[in-house]
């Protein structure tokens, strides 16, 4: 019998996994000033929901589309807010799957980038390779679009490695995702140390 090490994430097909199918608009969590999702002071929202199931994730509980609370529009005012102190770097998702999440998050981002334009950063976390995010869904590519960094990959048990910047596992990269839109080719994040 395999254990649970041996077992892979889930590998979806293009568009098998639809933010209109799946997204309850939940929020696991909502932490301002932080300094562990990103480079930076961030302020991070993690969604709700996720079907990777990799094996070994560090908030399972958030894989479920219904944890925590219904995203809000005070809620989102809030974040906005913190947001605007000027030692805030940033946004960051997470989840959950930001990308299964489109909703919540293009809706935060699209107004981020209404109020503060390109003065404060996006960055999300998703299991999503780049190459899967390029040919699926409009509102993923949309949202893909938005973004300045991106942490992609399934999480690898495996390959977990404690000491790697922003990553559990050596497989995930760290992209910076408006280069690689303009080039065609994935360009890593030039901050990158290990």
């Amino acid at each position: 019998m395999k254990n649970r090490a041996e077992r892979k994430p889930r590998d979806p097909k293009p568009e098998e996994w639809l933010a209109s199918d799946l997204s309850q608009q939940y929020i696991a969590d909502y932490k301002p000033y932080n300094f562990v999702d990103g480079e930076g002071v961030r302020c991070s929202l993690y969604v709700s929901g996720c079907k990777f199931a990799c094996p070994g994730c560090y908030n399972k509980v958030a894989q479920n589309f219904h944890y925590g609370t219904p995203y809000t529009q005070e809620l989102e005012d809030l974040i906005i807010e913190d947001l605007g102190a000027d030692y805030c770097q940033g946004l960051t998702l997470l989840g959950g799957e930001p990308f299964l999440n489109t909703q919540v998050c293009l809706r935060l981002v699209k107004r981020l980038r209404q109020e503060y334009g390109h003065t404060k950063d996006v960055w999300s976390w998703t299991g999503y390779k780049w190459d899967e995010l390029l040919i699926d869904s409009a509102d993923k590519r949309e949202l893909l679009s938005l973004i300045d960094i991106l942490v992609d990959g399934r999480f690898e048990l495996p390959k977990k490695d404690l000491t790697l910047q922003f990553r559990g596992s050596s497989n995930q990269r760290i992209i910076d995702v408006q280069r690689s839109l303009q080039s065609g080719d994935v360009v890593l994040w030039d901050k990158l140390l290990k």
